[in-house]
């Protein structure tokens, strides 16, 4: 059963009950998606909320949110099933204990749903209570092209293979949503069996609504300075621009300090929440981090 929404701004009102500040071309692209039941493929740097679309959709819709989290070597097995070999090894003891064993009926016995492990890709094709499941399968440019191509089979027909116990195909295809952060190209043949979309940075009056989405308690002023510095921060030259969550945690540090306005010390002291390497943070302490906040100060000033 397709989730009941009818249209773009429904997508928007769900998403914002969520706290996720959705902008109307992602709006767009995962009501096409909700409504045509295809994969929703999304790209973008790491930090601007691929992956919170996902959590935001699981709750807002009610459905169970089945992660996959990708990585180098990840393989078919892995992501679908594995079997439960401690157990199956105190079958078999069991029965060579009890002195009659038939090979035959104790191989049956061993691979059946008992002692099935199920991995995301199996649990996604399972029925679930409350309808299909949201499947997040994260950062797939992390895996090598052979479990690409084995994803693509497996979301053609929403159906996966086990040996032993056969195919097992979904009743309702599960709501797909598939990041990248694009440290490498995925091909062309698993794109098209998605609807696109790049999640860019947000300009300053979105982030200042996701701010205030998820950090309430910080005051308007000081919230400000902060979307304005990191906003400026990703014009400099890093090696890793801060994304959305770092604007957030950075926000948290700073209401968890009490502060009330940014101030070239209280830069340098926290400046590793929103730079996580060591060439960015020595790049930007001290005389850049007061030029822009000197920068961001003139342009936030009134008139």
């Amino acid at each position: 059963m397709k989730p009941n929404i009818a249209g773009i701004d429904d997508v928007q009102a769900l998403l914002a009950g969520q706290d996720y500040v959705c902008d109307r071309a992602l709006a767009t692209v995962t009501f096409l998606a909700l409504r045509l039941g295809r994969p929703l493929f999304l790209e973008g740097e790491a930090g601007v909320g691929k992956t919170e679309i996902a959590k935001a959709l699981s709750a807002a819709l009610g459905r169970r949110l089945i992660r996959l989290q990708c990585y180098e070597g990840l393989d078919a097995a892995s992501a679908v099933y594995d079997w439960n070999f401690a157990a199956q090894m105190i079958a078999i003891r069991t029965a060579e204990a009890s002195g009659v064993v038939d090979r035959d009926v104790l191989r049956a016995e061993l691979f059946t749903e008992e002692y099935l492990i199920e991995r995301p890709l199996l649990a996604a094709m399972r029925p679930q209570p409350g309808g299909a499941p949201v499947l997040l399968i994260d950062e797939l440019d992390r895996t090598d092209e052979p479990f690409e191509a084995f994803l693509l089979e497996a979301l053609s027909d929403f159906q996966v293979t086990i040996p032993e116990l056969g195919t097992i195909r979904a009743p309702e295809p599960p709501i797909v949503v598939i990041t990248s952060n694009r440290t490498r190209e995925v091909h062309d043949a698993l794109k098209r069996r998605c609807l696109y979309h790049w999640v860019d940075y947000p300009d300053f009056d979105r982030e200042m609504a996701i701010v205030r989405a998820r950090v309430p308690d910080a005051a308007e002023s000081l919230s400000r300075e902060v979307v304005a510095f990191v906003q400026k921060l990703r014009t400099e030259d890093l090696f890793k621009k801060p994304g959305v969550a770092e604007t957030i945690d950075w926000a948290k540090c700073l209401l968890a300090l009490d502060v009330v306005t940014l101030s070239p010390e209280v830069i340098a002291d926290t400046l590793g929440a929103i730079l996580k390497y060591q060439d960015d943070i020595q790049r930007i302490a001290g005389d850049p981090a007061r030029r822009i906040l000197d920068e961001i100060r003139a342009e936030l000033a009134p008139g």
